[in-house]
């Protein structure tokens, strides 16, 4: 018998004596270990759409977008190549940290990075589809955000606010050519593939433990007020980590937290990272992210997995608990 199975069994024990019970045989788990998909699927952006999960990832061997389905954030399907093609701006290899969006108009706009063909650059572009599975297609002929002289843009992440109104999140890439990188936000034009008025810096890596880098922002309301998830640090290395700020407004100021980071390596998880915070309908908060294992770090299989933690809120401060390797109870993502 394998440790992971005496483990398992000692967790269902261990419910048993509290109370709770196995699921009968059939009957969906009470509990689940991570990682919940054990292949590479870095950068993971999450969209829910009709009880569905969609995970669009950074690019792999067979794909510019691989795409995963779930629908209780732990049992993942692949479901092919969301962006069969990038733009014509862009050149094929390097697609990364790719999120999508429904607009007002029931289209779906998914936001990518991509070389730029013009430049040694990596830069932002939206293609549309008619639903989350694809296929997406990017329309125009120049990339939507490229800050050429600032090292390029990557890690594109939209948010909804409560009015409705759409909003843009992105990392300059400054550690590209060896400037400061930071966090930029401006508001979206409700088809989701224009820009209005002027960007704004949110925050700049200006703490020991972000290095060189700030990226990955995610933006989440909760309670009525706004937090920035973002990541920092080498993402080859178990430093990398996630810490988060608080906002006034959905494109600032920020104020960074003095707790960060509040996701850092484990003995079982190096480096994780790049994460995207799932509200359930049962008002809980849940963060996936990905990690290497801690012998694999900087590997191409199993590369960065998929995990799954839950996140509390004390104070008004988010507490990740993770990274979590031991059995812990599944999300109630039934409405």
């Amino acid at each position: 018998m394998t440790r992971t199975r005496v483990v398992s069994l000692l967790a269902v024990a261990a419910l048993a004596a509290c109370g709770d019970t196995p699921a009968a045989p059939g009957a969906a788990p009470v509990t689940f270990t991570n990682p919940v998909h054990s292949q590479t699927f870095p950068d993971p952006g999450v969209l829910h759409e009709d009880g569905t999960f969609f995970a669009y990832g950074t690019n792999n061997a067979s794909a510019n977008v691989p795409l995963l389905t779930s629908t209780d954030l732990v049992h993942w399907t692949p479901a092919g190549d969301v962006l069969p093609s990038v733009g014509s701006w862009a050149t094929t290899g390097n697609t990364w940290a790719p999120e999508a969006v429904r607009t007002d108009a029931g289209k779906y706009v998914l936001y990518y990075t991509a070389r730029w063909n013009r430049a040694d650059r990596q830069c932002i572009g939206a293609a549309v589809a008619d639903n989350p599975r694809g296929p997406f297609t990017d329309p125009s002929p120049s990339p939507l955000v490229c800050q050429d002289d600032e090292g390029g843009s990557i890690d594109a992440s939209p948010f909804r606010d409560d009015d409705g109104t759409l909003y843009l999140y992105w990392k300059n890439d400054g550690n590209h050519i060896g400037v400061p990188s930071h966090l930029y936000a401006q508001r979206l034009a409700p088809d989701g593939l224009s820009l209005t008025g002027s960007p704004t810096r949110l925050l700049t890596n200006d703490k020991p433990w972000q290095g060189a880098v700030v990226e990955a922002p995610e933006m989440l309301r909760h309670d009525g007020r706004l937090y920035l998830f973002y990541s920092g640090g080498a993402f080859d290395s178990d430093r990398y980590a996630v810490g988060y700020a608080t906002c006034d407004g959905p494109i600032g100021p920020c104020h960074d937290a003095p707790e960060n980071p509040i996701l850092r390596s484990s003995p079982a998880a190096a480096g994780p990272g790049h994460c995207y915070p799932v509200t359930l309908a049962d008002g809980s908060t849940w963060l996936l992210y990905h990690a290497w294992p801690p012998d694999g770090i900087g590997s191409v299989s199993p590369g960065r997995q998929l995990w799954l933690d839950r996140v509390d809120w004390a104070g008004g401060r988010p507490v990740v608990h993770g990274p979590t390797a031991d059995p812990q109870p599944m999300p109630r993502t039934a409405s």
